[in-house]
């Protein structure tokens, strides 16, 4: 069985997650974001490369300092490990719910994630890589999750990715870039094509963070 979020209202989420960005932007030289389209009406499917513990920073950034402004959010949700839950009680009401890898329970949870991104306004914070790596990789393993959530949504969900990338360059601080990809709808999701354009654009994003350097195209690692 699950543990299912029991959020508390949206505007208390919001300004927690606002003190929370406050607190941890003092540490970084600037946050760059590219402009996209944030489709009305619908919910949102946030994926993003999981390397480390700003991760959940970085979501909410993208969620009130960006998308919240085009379109405004009406709960945020987030699939979380169950031993996780089970140790911080308090989770369930920031709006995670739980999933046991490698236990019956995962498709309970997965359809669980779907039923919520059926309602517009709802946003589902999700890693498709299902582990941590180096933020610095140039290629993003997708798990079959994804695929079996967003086969699941009955309503309207944008799928949205960001390549978050960080360096420090000239300063003492580090900057972060959020590089944002509109992947398309539900409505006309191929999970081959979602992989492919992801990588794609993860590729050129690291390759626009090296600013100068060009690496030899037959370069491998």
């Amino acid at each position: 069985m699950i543990i299912k979020a029991k959020p508390l209202p949206i505007t208390f989420i919001k300004w927690g997650a606002l003190l929370l960005i406050w607190f941890f932007r003092k540490r970084f030289n600037k946050m760059i974001l590219n402009d996209i389209e944030i489709k009305p009406g619908h919910s949102y499917l946030l994926m993003s490369n999981h390397f480390g513990f700003l991760d959940g920073f970085f979501a909410y950034y993208l969620c009130f300092k960006y998308i919240d402004k085009k379109q405004k959010l009406g709960g945020l949700y987030t699939m979380s490990v169950k031993k996780q839950m089970e140790k911080n009680w308090w989770l369930k009401y920031c709006g995670s719910f739980s999933v046991d890898p490698g236990k019956r329970s995962v498709q309970e949870s997965l359809e669980y994630a779907a039923e919520l991104l059926n309602t517009p306004g709802n946003i589902l914070l999700y890693y498709p890589q299902g582990n941590l790596e180096s933020t610095h990789i140039r290629y993003i393993e997708f798990k079959d999750g994804i695929f079996e959530i967003v086969n699941q949504i009955k309503g309207n969900c944008q799928l949205i990715w960001s390549s978050n990338i960080t360096e420090y360059f000239e300063s003492t601080k580090p900057s972060a870039y959020f590089n944002l990809l509109d992947c398309g709808t539900n409505k006309d999701f191929d999970f081959d094509s979602l992989k492919k354009k992801v990588n794609e654009h993860h590729l050129q994003s690291m390759r626009k963070t090296v600013r100068f350097t060009k690496e030899p195209g037959n370069l491998t690692y």
